[in-house]
């Protein structure tokens, strides 16, 4: 069993909570939706949802794991008993997402290793489906690919390593060399992107504001879905990490340095990114909007597809570019995976009463075996599919369940702000308890009757309906089922619940 208090300082948990914010899809995702949804204009909603819905999320979440000093589920359980549920939800969100997570950074190991002789051809949307991913058809499964599973297998071994050291010693000292090292080839990759010819052009498409959609509600709605994703919340991850924060900790100025943080990649990936179509653009003697129409600027797509094109294009060096982009998503990859593996290997831990290197052998092992379904054939589609329903009906739909829940069934909200007023510079007021009781469940309510509407009305990417239904509805509904019958295990005798609300409160451990 390991104390609580386990950073070692107030940067090491900073890094592990940026390093669970800034993943692979902040990389490829916000400047996909920013130019989708009015370019520069995008910025303002897209900080006003940082202000009302991602920072107070971010502070909740920071509050109830630094409160009640356990995992997710222990520390719903602590508020509320009828609340252990969301927890271990949020949990099962985390271990599906982390089964297919693992296979991204395996590809992009791989083609870390493939940009310095630009194996991917003239081609690369041909190699990367067939030469690579042997693709087969939606429904089938096909063999082993052995070109990611051996990838994989190295992922799983580090992840796996990492988090057996513990969070001190394995976690933290991970994000001090992950986040540094990934901010530091970012700048390079963008210091060379905007020197490129055409850089200007896609810059301009990428901040040239369209006043007029700012008045279109779903781009509104687009705002706070990309804020919602890009900071891991309802992931059960910042719960989980703010309970080894020390008592005195900042909890609010600790939220607010992690939510502009990450905001600022966000933008600074942006720049990279349409930096490098615009070239292409210039390449192809077209313009940035008739590239983005063609190839597309977002998704898996950018990263594996597009992107290996741009870097074969490109004067000079193009084998160390392409290495240095690609390793970043291995370093974002990393640092994201780390963080969601968290979360199962310390609830399992301490609802288990088992050690921590037995959670993580049970928990991680579990996930690495059930991730070799990614690295067959047939293993690009499935991803698709699950990463979709999980992320709609998994991550959002937890959030509006938890935000809900602690707003109006618990009614927590005035507890929790007491709590980090107390060791915060930054003082909660009303503001805060109105941004988490009306504007999010409002926001989030509406984005699911859209996503229900959107699902109804047609079937996600063409798939199957069977397809859609085996690997998206059974796994989105799954994760709930599971989390209630975890939930109805008895805590082990020994289990101390923290409340500092109550007098003779005991500090908890594993």
């Amino acid at each position: 069993m390991e104390n609580r208090a386990q950073w070692g300082t107030r940067v090491g948990f900073l890094l592990a909570a940026m390093g669970s914010a800034i993943g692979l899809g902040n990389i490829w995702r916000f400047p996909a939706t920013a130019y989708e949804s009015g370019g520069g204009a995008f910025i303002v909603p897209y900080l006003f949802a940082l202000l009302t819905a991602g920072i107070p999320l971010l502070i909740m979440e920071y509050t109830i794991g630094h409160k009640y000093r356990g995992s997710a589920p222990k520390s719903y359980a602590t508020m509320n008993k009828k609340m252990e549920w969301i927890g271990w939800w949020q949990v099962l969100v985390a271990f599906v997402i982390s089964t297919y997570y693992a296979v991204i950074i395996a590809w992009a190991l791989m083609y870390a290793f493939y940009s310095f002789g630009q194996s991917w051809g003239s081609d690369p949307t041909a190699f990367f489906v067939g030469d690579f991913l042997n693709l087969v058809d939606a429904g089938q499964i096909g063999g082993l690919v052995p070109k990611v599973l051996i990838p994989l297998v190295i992922v799983w071994a580090i992840v796996l390593g990492t988090l057996s050291r513990g969070v001190k010693k394995g976690i933290e000292v991970a994000n001090k060399i992950f986040i540094p090292t990934l901010v530091v080839l970012f700048l390079i990759i963008v210091i060379r992107a905007v020197t490129l010819p055409g850089a200007m052009a896609g810059l301009n498409s990428f901040f040239e504001p369209d006043w007029s959609r700012i008045a279109d509600p779903n781009v509104w709605i687009a705002a706070y879905g990309q804020i919602f994703f890009s900071l891991s919340i309802a992931f059960a991850i910042m719960v989980t990490y703010a309970s080894y924060l020390p008592r005195k900790s900042d909890i609010t100025n600790n939220a607010f340095i992690t939510g502009f943080a990450n905001s600022s990649f966000e933008i600074l990936a942006g720049i990279g990114v349409f930096s490098a179509v615009g070239f292409m653009a210039f390449q192809y003697d077209t313009t940035v909007a008739g590239l983005a129409a063609e190839k597309g600027v977002g998704g898996l797509g950018l990263a594996f597809m597009v992107f290996p094109e741009i870097i074969s294009q490109i004067p000079g060096i193009p084998g160390l570019f392409g290495f240095l982009f690609f390793a970043s998503l291995v370093l974002a990859g990393f640092s994201s995976m780390i963080s969601i593996s968290e979360t199962y290997v310390a609830a399992v831990s301490e609802k288990f009463n088992i050690s921590r290197q037995r959670s993580v052998i049970y928990g991680g092992g579990i996930a690495a075996i059930i991730s070799l379904l990614y690295a067959t054939r047939g293993g690009l589609n499935i991803l698709d599919t699950v990463d979709h329903f999980i992320n709609s009906y998994g991550v959002a739909l937890a959030g509006l369940f938890e935000v809900v829940a602690v707003a109006w069934f618990a009614r927590e909200l005035k507890n929790l702000q007491t709590h980090a007023n107390k060791t915060s510079d930054v003082m909660l007021g009303s503001w805060w308890r109105v941004c988490l009781g009306v504007i999010t469940p409002i926001v989030l309510g509406f984005q699911m009757v859209q996503n229900f509407t959107s699902e109804l009305a047609e079937p996600y990417a063409g798939y199957p309906a069977d397809f859609l239904i085996y690997f998206g509805w059974v796994v989105a509904i799954a994760a709930i089922l599971i989390g209630f019958a975890f939930s109805m295990k008895k805590w082990p005798t020994n289990t101390v619940f923290v409340d500092p609300t109550k007098p003779n409160h005991k500090e908890g451990s594993r």
